[in-house]
């Protein structure tokens, strides 16, 4: 078997992965030798030709986005606006003779290589991948914006109006996104629902070279040319289909809209489903404050305190109908429109939020997943049906990206020829035809289910959520907490959000004197686990006893007791995830009272995030298991970390710096797949499991980066490739990254192997290189990563890791001695401090540097730990918080903000000195 049947054979389309790979070869020959040794690259792209052959001729036609992709596809991030915004300024810097609507369409096309990818590998969840897409649009709508405006401005001078004082300035211009695009939802094929609106009426300066025309002049020519840019055809077709029909008064209203026009079309002429529209509404493109200014003057009568239940339900239930009537013909069945399809999960959510939103502000979400999890917690929706949208929002959309991303038409039908439907199953990951259709009328029939229940006549039956909830006291919740109310001061100064979770009745029982403490302690110190709780205000009721020390805990066993009744991977994550946020808040409110040391918070967060891999671990061998359609007794993976996990230095919101390592020797005959392809599937579950947004949230973010070969390496690795690597391979910076590799999960026999193995090899390396070599290489290092890292911030504020005189400086320091040395960790201790004393015990280092280096670095580790528990993952002391900084100068006994100021300054300044010294010619 070829090395190309062998990749191909269990794809999905093996045919077309193989027909890409011999028209690519053919056409471009040099290229595939390239590609031929980029075994990690090759399997991506066979496995996109295998998926969708309109990215196979994207690839073929653009051979040079290969190796933009290579550098690319090991990200799993979720890019935001601004990074796509650089991304896509560095592509035109370098195509400038491509017209616009042409870079446009490229650019789009081949950022959905990587998202695609990551979306059939299952690397991100389908709220990422939407987001991400809806991101996307949003930086191609600014880009247009922008380059639009500069040729309106060059005709006519930029527009200008005149303030209720009589004061001139230039008018303002938002794009205003709906529908999916609106609530971030977006497909790979959705058309891009668009509202332009403009400050307000006016002329242009007539700076120009065509003079002075009026505003609505403007911004009407300014909205035709936007749309030109995005939805105008080009050799790649337009980036984006752009509808423009939902704007007031349709077909036949001006492109753009003053914001007093829209504020009056909208409160007083809109029908009911056009106020319904704005539920899902937000600014894409341009001034933001237009869209608040508007938004906020309507927001009342988009969800009306004064609606009732049944009109509300009426109105989106009548619209339904007007679908179900335009398809009723339709012989194949529609993912989006269908009975029990996408629309109907939406409009469930959309009917609840018109319905209650009016009374209850905290509904109002336009994301379709927020909201229903925000109806379940008001028990509009009970928890299984929930579970239930949820299962099958998920398999929907991935269903509609799997349709859509074959051609790159918008197309949400599933065909009905055997051969097609049957491709379709294998690339939702089914292998058989009969698992595809039944889940498929699974979801529709139980989606179909809740919207009966919802939208049925009966609505006094028990069945009317509106009875469940006025019982209960739910809308009301606020009451209490009323100005004026004798209660205020009781719950003064706690969220909001959390108060209006809860009936009245609730609240007297839950909080009690000692919560309300805790509550309250969290609001002062740590806005950051303020927001969890506020986020989940279930929490509430886990918030721990902290007039005792803190408990005895076997997170391994809690977290692994945790899923025992899940059977689902999707029930799996969301068990794990509660689960897991309830034991870290409770280290946190320990934290936050000053009841745990440093050491003692690193040390239960490092056994939190062990079990956490364990757990996931287990996961992932049920999962395989499902997959496989076999019984996996054992998954032989190793986990060794490095980083803070690998030097038990785990703190909030850290990163899981790992290298995933299996044993090769053992069989896995049963599985029917190679060691690369067995291991290669169950590190993508591992990192999903750990690294996924659900609305449960994500446990950590785990980077594999620091494997073998990099971002070209496979996600696992032999043990025995793993040391040849190390042995012949590895660059000397490798060595300094591994010196504090320790096998921390899974299986923990090969684990320790490794480790040991690998740690032998590093320092034997380290004893036959060149010393001047090694310390060469630890300065390049560590200077490329202060000017990559440092230099990228804002303004003043300093870094205290990646900055001069940063932890970055004491953390090479310590590794380039331990190798020059030959100076392992302790296998009890591994903390950088006790290697500081080691180091300094051995002659290693001088009374001064060890001195200047122990005690920088603890300050600047209590510093960074109350920045992570107060704001969360960051690097820079914030000089415009000071409420921030004085709290943290209390909580380390530094005094007042400018002599925390201070002494970092001068602990910073030792610590660069004592580096120098060290590495020093």
């Amino acid at each position: 078997m070829s090395k190309i049947e062998s990749l191909v054979e269990n794809l999905p389309d093996p045919d077309s992965a193989t027909r890409f790979f011999d028209e690519f070869s053919e056409k471009h020959p040099a290229q595939t030798v390239k590609l031929f040794k980029n075994d990690g690259l090759l399997l991506d792209v066979l496995t996109l030709a295998s998926f969708s052959p309109l990215l196979a001729a994207t690839l073929i036609q653009n051979p040079e986005y290969l190796w933009w992709l290579n550098r690319k596809r090991s990200d799993s991030s979720v890019r935001n606006k601004n990074e796509l915004l650089e991304s896509l300024a560095r592509l035109s810097l370098t195509n400038s003779r491509i017209g616009p609507q042409i870079l446009l369409a490229s650019f789009r096309r081949r950022e959905l290589l990587r998202i695609f990818l990551r979306d059939i590998r299952r690397l991100s969840t389908i709220a990422e991948i939407t987001e991400e897409i809806s991101n996307l649009a949003d930086a191609i709508l600014e880009n247009a914006l922008r380059i639009a405006k500069q040729e309106m401005d060059n005709r006519y001078g930029p527009p200008f109006e005149v303030d209720k004082k009589g004061r001139s300035g230039q008018a303002d211009f938002c794009v205003v996104s709906l529908g999916k695009l609106g609530s971030k939802e977006l497909n790979y094929s959705s058309d891009i629902d668009l509202l332009f609106l403009y400050s307000a009426e006016g002329n242009t300066s007539g700076g120009g070279a065509r003079g002075v025309i009026t505003n609505r002049e403007y911004f009407g020519r300014l909205a035709e040319y936007i749309t030109k840019l995005v939805a105008g055809q080009a050799g790649e077709g337009a980036a984006f289909r752009v509808d423009l029909r939902l704007r007031p008064h349709g077909r036949v209203g001006a492109l753009a809209i003053s914001v007093k026009d829209a504020i009056r079309y909208y409160t007083t002429e809109a029908r009911s489903w056009e106020r319904q529209v704005l539920i899902r509404s937000r600014a894409s493109a341009g001034s933001g404050a237009i869209f608040r200014k508007f938004f906020s003057a309507v927001e009342d009568a988009v969800f009306s305190a004064e609606e009732t239940v049944e009109n509300a339900l009426s109105n989106v239930r009548h619209s339904k109908e007007k679908i179900d009537f335009v398809h009723k013909a339709d012989k194949s069945y529609d993912v989006k429109l269908g009975r029990g399809g996408v629309r109907e999960i939406e409009f469930i959510a959309q009917a609840m939020q018109l319905a209650y939103g009016g009374k209850d502000r905290w509904l109002r979400s336009p994301h379709t997943l927020i909201s229903l999890a925000r109806l379940a917690d008001r028990k509009l929706v009970s928890e299984t049906e929930l579970t239930e949208l949820f299962d099958a929002y998920e398999y929907f959309r991935h269903l509609e990206h799997i349709l859509q991303m074959e051609h790159g038409l918008q197309t949400h039908t599933v065909p009905n020829e055997t051969a097609k439907r049957f491709l379709v199953a294998k690339r939702m990951r089914f292998d058989n035809l009969r698992g595809f259709e039944r889940a498929l009328q699974s979801h529709s029939a139980i989606v179909h289910r809740i919207f009966v229940r919802v939208f049925g006549e009966n609505r006094g039956s028990i069945n009317d959520p509106s009875k469940d909830i006025l019982q209960d006291g739910q809308i009301d919740t606020l009451k209490p907490f009323a100005s004026g109310n004798t209660e205020t001061n009781l719950y003064s100064g706690l969220p909001p959000q959390i108060l209006s979770s809860f009936s009245k009745s609730d609240i007297e029982i839950l909080f009690t004197p000692e919560k309300l403490l805790i509550i309250r302690k969290l609001v002062e110190i740590s806005p950051k686990f303020t927001a969890m709780v506020t986020a989940n205000p279930v929490l509430v009721n886990e918030l721990p006893d902290i007039a005792v020390d803190f408990p005895a805990r076997n997170y391994r066993e809690i977290l692994s007791h945790a899923i025992i009744d899940a059977n689902e991977f999707g029930r799996q994550l969301a068990a794990l995830r509660k689960t897991w946020s309830r034991l870290l808040l409770e280290i946190a409110v320990f934290d936050v009272f000053e009841k745990l040391s440093l050491t003692d918070a690193k040390c239960l967060q490092t056994d939190l995030a062990e079990a956490s891999i364990n757990t996931a671990l287990l996961i992932t061998k049920q999962e395989m298991s499902r997959r496989l359609s076999i019984d996996l007794s054992e998954l032989p993976l190793a986990v060794l970390a490095l980083g803070k996990l690998g030097g038990r230095g785990v703190d909030y919101d850290s990163d899981l710096d790992l290298v995933m390592v299996y044993d090769d020797e053992k069989p896995l005959s049963a599985t029917g797949l190679t060691h690369v392809e067995f291991y290669g599937r169950s590190v993508e579950i591992f990192v999903n499991t750990l690294s996924s947004m659900t609305r449960d949230g994500h446990l950590y973010r785990v980077d594999l980066r620091l494997r073998p070969y990099g971002k070209n390496g496979a996600g696992a690795i032999s043990n025995s490739a793993f040391c040849e690597y190390m042995l012949n391979k590895a660059a000397v910076w490798e060595l300094l990254a591994y010196v504090k590799i320790r096998g921390a999960a899974g299986d923990i026999v090969l684990a320790k192997a490794a480790e040991a193995s690998i740690r032998k090899t590093i320092y034997e390396r380290a004893s036959a290189a060149d010393k001047a070599e090694l310390r060469s290489e630890t300065l390049s290092m560590r200077k490329r990563l202060e000017e990559e890292k440092a230099s990228s911030g804002r303004g003043k504020d300093i870094d205290i890791k990646f900055g001069s005189g940063g932890m970055l400086d004491v953390y090479f320091a310590v590794r380039y001695l331990q190798l020059r040395d030959g100076l392992p960790d302790d296998s009890e201790n591994r903390s950088t401090i006790f290697m500081l004393e080691k180091l300094f015990k051995a002659n290693s280092l001088s009374v001064e540097n060890f001195t200047n280096l122990s005690e920088g670095y603890e300050f600047l580790s209590l510093l960074d730990h109350n920045l992570r528990l107060t704001l969360g993952r960051v690097m820079r002391l914030p000089s415009a918080n000071q409420a921030t900084i004085k709290i943290i100068a209390t909580r380390m006994n530094a005094g007042s903000a400018g002599d925390l100021h201070e002494q970092m300054t001068l602990h910073r300044l030792n610590i660069r000195s004592a580096f120098e010294s060290i590495l020093q010619d």
